[in-house]
């Protein structure tokens, strides 16, 4: 699976929940997003790591 590229649509707590170029919705930790996230940011999911781009 390659590399995939998420809008951060809402933040509820301590899960985010994230949607993709296709349509999906995944509802991650907030743990696991890189520090000082926010709604709207985009974020690429590559080699099991966030990183905001």
């Amino acid at each position: 699976m390659g590399p995939i590229l998420y809008t951060v649509k809402q933040i509820m707590g301590d899960y985010a929940l994230l949607l993709s170029d296709e349509g999906v919705e995944n509802q991650v930790a907030m743990a696991l997003l890189p520090p000082g996230i926010d709604e709207g940011d985009h974020v690429l999911w590559e080699n099991l790591t966030y990183t905001i781009v």
